[in-house]
């Protein structure tokens, strides 16, 4: 006698489409030209723009139609500032962490859209961190709106903006512990006692030095 399960499946059952995926594997080395579209345009401007270019990117990938500039750490700066003035990106749409706690080393990653409105071009700069070493230059004195992106990413991921004005959790307690949206962080509920608590004014609730 065969026995079926719920609602005579053979198998597993499993009716989600989970069971099916299958894991692709991402290449480390950079996408072959042409990448297509403006995507070359991009990078031959920023190699004339930028002579240390070979050294400051580590990969140049293009997928899904988005161009990804992969960048040292150390060299962050100085390719956001090229970007900015001689590219036209005058728009950095904030950054993003992701937190990929199997791969030793480069555990973080910041993820930062930038716009050109004047060229109407849009690509992507990632920066790969060590968790033992999260710091990463701040690039609000290139783009502004970065401001509260970096404090939010900070505060979700741990990520450390040097040279950020008032590097503080946005969203979270002062005093809490742990990052959020990393994958290492603890699920369930945390108790949450406010009877007779008091609020300080805004102006008394931090200090910056």
């Amino acid at each position: 006698m065969t026995e079926n399960g719920m609602f005579g499946a053979s198998d597993s059952g499993d009716t989600s489409g989970y069971g099916g995926l299958v894991q692709t594997t991402s290449t480390t080395g950079s996408t072959e030209r042409p990448y297509g579209g403006y995507f070359d345009a991009v990078v031959d401007d920023l190699e004339r723009a930028y002579p240390e270019f070979s050294q400051a990117i580590e990969r140049v990938i293009v997928d899904r139609g988005e161009l990804t500039l992969h960048v040292k750490r150390e060299k962050l700066l100085e390719v956001a500032m090229i970007l900015r003035d001689n590219l036209k990106f005058e728009s950095c749409m904030g950054v993003s962490g992701i937190h990929y706690p199997e791969n030793l080393g480069r555990e973080l990653v910041a993820v930062y859209p930038l716009l050109s409105m004047t060229n109407n071009r849009r690509i992507r700069l990632e920066v790969s961190l060590s968790d033992s070493d999260a710091h990463i230059p701040s690039l609000v004195d290139v783009w502004a709106g970065n401001n509260w992106h970096e404090r939010e990413t900070f505060d979700m991921f741990g990520i450390i903006f040097d040279g950020h004005p008032g590097l503080t959790r946005i969203l979270m307690p002062d005093d809490w512990q742990g990052h959020p949206q990393r994958k290492d962080y603890a699920l369930g509920g945390i108790p949450v006692e406010y009877k007779g608590a008091t609020i300080p004014a805004p102006s008394n609730r931090r200090t910056y030095k």
